[in-house]
Parts: C-alpha cells; structure tokens; sequence
C-alpha cells in the first residue's frame, strides 16, 4: 500500500522490515516509551487503557469461575527460591536480587519477583489445613521483572504487567482438570475479545514451565507467520506443595499433600493483537479492547450547528456504554483521519452540515477502510452497534483464515525447514527425544509450539523414527 499520508510515512514497510514495523507503531501510536533503565518501557494513557480493558474482560471471567483476588509481595527471600531446585534452575538467569536496603547489606538477598509460585506457595502452607480449605483459588494483577538480554516493547521486556492464577486442590484430578479449563478460558478470551485465533495444546518437556509436571500454551500467528506465546497454565501437582508444606488434613484424618496448578497472561497480549491485527497504516484494534471505539470527526466544524450536532451525538453513544471520543482539535479533517487510522480505532463517524440537514452521518471501517454516507443519524446506537459486531467477527474470521492456510504438513527435515522459511507453522511428526526437538532448533531456528491432542503423524520429521506425538513447529517471539 503506497504511504499517502504523513502518519504512514512515519512507520517502516509491514511486507519488507516487520520487526521495525512493528517497533515504530507502537511508539508512533503513543502505546509506549522507552524507560531510563535498559530493557523497561513506559506504558502511555492509551497503551494502558487497552491493558485496562483486558484486564477487565478477564477479571471478570475469572470472578465468574470462582476465583478471588489477592495481593503477594513484591520481594520474595532468596531462601524461597532455591526450595524447588527445577523452579530455581530455570529463572536463575532471568532473576534480579536486592543485596542492600537502608544503607546496609540485607543478611538474606531478597529476590524481584519473576513469578510468585514461592511466595504464594508459602502462605498456602500456613492458609491450607483441612480439606475444608479446599479448593484455594487466587489470582493477581501485579508486575514481575525478568531481567531479559534481548528485549522489545510489550513483547519482552525486563519488567511486565500480568496476571496470575494460583490454585491448591486436595486431588491431583482436580488440579489438571483446573489447568484445562483456565486453557479453555483462555481460548474463549482469545476469540471474543482480542479476536484472535490460537493453538492450544501441552508444552513439551523442553518448554514446560520450570517446575511444573505438566505445561499447556495457546501460539497466536503473527503476521509474518511467526508465533507468539500469549499465555501459558501450568500443572504442578504436588511439587510446591511438598516444597512449601502445603499439607491438609483429609476426610480420613490422614495428613496430606497439596496439589496446585498456576496460569497467567501478560501485556505481551498487546503486541499480539497489534501483529495479528495491524496494517500498512498502523493499529486496527479489535473493539471490545479499542479505548476509544468511535471517533467523532466534525466536518466543517466553524459552520453553526455542526459542533453541537457532534456533541449531540458523542453524549447518546457515550450513554449506550460505547467509548466514544468527540476530535473537536483545531485540526484538518485529513489531519484526524489519518491519525485516527493510526491509531486503529474501529469506526469514525464523518457530520457535516449536509448529513446534519439529511439526518444522516457518514461511517468509516477501520479494518476494511470502506465508507458509507446512508447511515440515519436517528439510528446512530443501533448502527454502530452492529458495525462493531461485525468488525469484531470479521478480523477474527480474517485472522482465522491466515492460520489456516499457513499450517503446512512436513515428513521430512527439509520440508520443515522450507515450511517455517516460507512463514509458516508446521505440523510434524515427533519421537519424543530431546536430541531431535533440539536438532530442530539447530537447523530450522524453530521450537516445539504446542502438541496436537492426537498423534496423527507416523514417523519423527528428524530421525525417522515412528512417532509418539504430533507437534507444531515455528519460529517465536
């Protein structure tokens, strides 16, 4: 698409340097800043009102599955850390420690947050005694810092806004079946809201979660066919238990062992809806998160009447429940469009002087960029309405098919190569041994995604060996 206007100039080419794309929207979008200290962003007013809607369309899914939020500490004792060797070996690289406070040195180090199994596995010891305690179920919205070599806004950065789940059950049977159903959550999250189309399915052992039994993940495809981790549940079974003496008393006076299971998404899920969605002219956001859903842009707003038409107009949207912005700026109407396009806000309504005598207003998709100027003004709730409706489903459906037609099939090593070079994911058959998912890794810069719950392939792309289970393969974020 040929860059028409000063806004898509601003931004690299989305077809030939994604990457740099994709660095100058959300920074030209006014989404985010780079912090002082390396690797930290700056989350602006309109990045974080997106995050505050996820926030609010998951929270609520959550209240609604019965799980209560709580608050953990920030700070979590170094001693902690090392209780479950597996957990500590895998975020050893990624933790930073406070050795000083108060102008002394701390008798115990005291770990940044990467993740709060430890603290929260603690305080379940001392909350969990009976099995009437059971099941414990909390979930929290907090920031963890990573301290990440290679970072890039939203995607990864060394400190990051997320939500997590932590649950205890009395039988390992209830805690797997939680770890499942908070995937499903998740994939109806997905779809509904950020209008995105997942794969979802059990982590290898290679890529589980550092200390869990069992790991699953839902893979979103970028636009350049690469994937995108946009959220991950995890089975515990009973190893922070033990760690951390969550032990309860059951119905048969035995003493016992806790299982628990984890899960979390983060504000990596706007650099996914921005890959999945966005164009040549930047943002296209789905509209359950968009922050502002309709923009208002007055056309010829010096001529009497058009001013107090638009306002007219913004207050009955407003009272509808849409977000709703009224551009009453001394800017040129060319001026807003193109910075309303930027910024992918789903529907801009155009109100001049002769809709206003015609009582009708003119609509733009944000997603299509078509226009319509038949649309009655008297039915302005209604429309609009409906036009977000369609949108929502249109991108998902488009975002859909995408996946689809770029999951190709591969039996042998070089056809996996040529699938993940030409953008793709590929589903191939795998022996289940490290040494192949690693040669993978070394000869196509590809990883194990996610398995398919059934093993349809009949021999390993690698070694040739018969295959024991399915896998997608791509290059990730």
């Amino acid at each position: 698409m040929a860059k028409d206007n000063q806004f898509v100039s601003q931004i690299a080419d989305i077809e030939t340097d994604f990457p740099q794309w994709y660095t100058d929207v959300v920074v030209k979008t006014k989404l985010v800043d780079y912090g002082p200290v390396k690797g930290t962003m700056v989350i602006r007013p309109y990045g974080y009102a997106i995050w505050e809607n996820i926030q609010k369309e998951l929270d609520a899914r959550f209240k609604a599955a019965g799980v209560e939020n709580a608050y953990f500490p920030l700070l979590i004792p170094m001693s902690f850390m090392t209780k479950e060797a597996e957990h500590v070996e895998g975020f050893a690289p990624e933790v930073a420690v406070v050795t000083h406070a108060g102008g002394a040195k701390l008798e115990e180090p005291l770990v940044v947050r990467p993740t709060s199994e430890t603290i929260i596995g603690h305080m379940m010891g001392k909350w969990v005694e009976s099995w009437r305690d059971l099941p414990l179920r909390m979930n929290q919205w907090c920031n963890v810092m990573r301290w990440e070599k290679t970072t890039r806004p939203f995607l990864r950065t060394s400190e990051f806004l997320w939500q997590e789940g932590h649950s205890v059950y009395a039988t390992g049977e209830e805690a797997e079946r939680e770890t499942l159903n908070m995937l499903r959550l998740y994939e109806e999250f997905a779809k509904n809201v950020l209008c995105m189309p997942v794969l979802t399915g059990r982590k290898t052992e290679k890529e589980k979660f550092a200390g869990a039994v069992a790991t699953y993940g839902m893979e979103a495809m970028m636009h350049d066919g690469k994937s995108l981790q946009s959220g991950t549940t995890h089975y515990m079974g009973q190893n922070f238990a033990k760690a951390f003496g969550v032990q309860f008393t059951g119905k048969d006076g035995a003493l016992q062992y806790g299982y628990t299971m984890s899960y979390g998404v983060s504000t990596r899920l706007i650099g996914a809806l921005i890959m999945t969605h966005g164009d040549a002219r930047g943002l296209i956001l789905p509209p359950p998160v968009a922050p502002v859903q309709v923009v208002i842009v007055p056309i010829a707003a010096k001529k009497e009447g058009v001013l107090e038409a638009c306002g007219a107009l913004k207050e009955r949207l407003a009272a509808k429940g849409f977000r709703v912005k009224l551009d009453d700026s001394e800017n040129s109407p060319g001026w807003k469009f193109n910075e309303w396009e930027m910024k992918g806000v789903p529907i801009r309504i155009e109100l001049g002087p002769r809709d206003i005598e015609s009582g009708k207003m003119t609509l733009f998709r944000r997603d299509t960029l078509e226009k319509g100027d038949g649309y009655l003004l008297s039915e302005a709730e209604t429309v609009v309405e409906e036009m977000l409706r369609r949108i929502g489903e249109d991108l998902y459906a488009k975002a859909e098919k995408r996946m689809h037609e770029r999951i190709v099939n591969a039996g042998t090593a070089e056809e996996l190569l040529q699938g993940v070079d030409g953008g793709n994911f590929v589903r191939a058959g795998w022996c289940g041994c490290r040494e192949c998912e690693d040669k993978v890794k070394e000869f196509a810069q590809a990883t194990a995604r996610v398995m398919e719950k059934e093993n349809t392939a009949e021999k390993c792309v690698v070694c040739g060996k018969p295959s024991v289970h399915t896998v997608f393969f791509a290059r990730a974020y």
